[in-house]
């Protein structure tokens, strides 16, 4: 994956932001000179595509990209073939997933992220780059064929990271999740990543970029990451 090209946010919105506005610097840098943007609403759920495709588009629109929904295309594999650089945003993850297996895109997209195509996810986008959606936060309203995901970087990610728990609230925190996964799995890494961060893979090099620190769940145990660390060991 030496020439693979990812930014991998945690979340649309950083705090009471508009949508994507924290990110935008961090998409211009991504994409460079490329204007043109294919987008992956699979895991828009309450929205439909054509609105959710809209949405980012408004938002990018002072980077003069052009967005283009990959369902308005005949044949999604080919929408991908022909695209400059693909954005997956936030959702359903499970939803995503199975949309991803639906349309043949798994193979597809790897593939071409693999080239050098410059890959762009949110949340649920962001989660299907891991191993598999085994640590994402959402509801599991459909099933897919498999939890294997794109594994354009072999770890979990955990978009939206937080402990949080509102006084009074019994459930288990994000922490205390994330440990039962490593009960089941004692090898694989999951990266947490907070709200206005994003992972990015570029020209071999793993880091994590953002104002916050993020977390690494291995073994048992969690350890912080400050910003821009080298976390490139991950990827084996």
């Amino acid at each position: 994956m030496t020439n693979a090209h990812l930014l991998l946010l945690s979340s649309s919105r950083a705090k009471q932001t508009d949508y994507l506005s924290h990110a935008k610097e961090m998409i211009k840098e991504h994409l460079g000179d490329i204007k043109e943007l294919l987008f992956i609403p699979y895991a828009g759920i309450t929205i439909n595509y054509d609105e959710y495709t809209e949405m980012v588009q408004t938002a990018l629109a002072d980077l003069d990209i052009k967005v283009t929904g990959i369902h308005s295309h005949d044949n999604a594999a080919d929408a991908v073939r022909s695209a400059q650089a693909i954005a997956v945003g936030g959702g359903n993850t499970f939803h995503l997933l199975h949309q991803l297996y639906q349309h043949e895109l798994l193979a597809v997209i790897r593939e071409k992220v693999n080239s050098g195509m410059p890959y762009i996810g949110w949340s649920a986008g962001s989660n299907v780059a891991g191993l598999s959606i085994r640590t994402t936060n959402d509801m599991p309203i459909i099933e897919p064929p498999s939890f294997n995901a794109l594994n354009l970087v072999n770890f979990q990610l955990n978009p939206h990271f937080t402990d949080y728990n509102p006084p009074g609230h019994n459930g288990e925190t994000r922490s205390q999740r994330l440990a039962e996964f490593m009960v089941v799995d004692k090898e694989t890494p999951i990266v947490a990543i907070v709200e206005g961060t994003a992972l990015k893979f570029s020209q071999g090099k793993l880091s994590l970029i953002g104002p916050e620190p993020g977390f690494i769940f291995q073994g048992g145990e969690k350890s912080d990451i400050t910003p821009d660390t080298d976390l490139t060991h991950l990827l084996g």
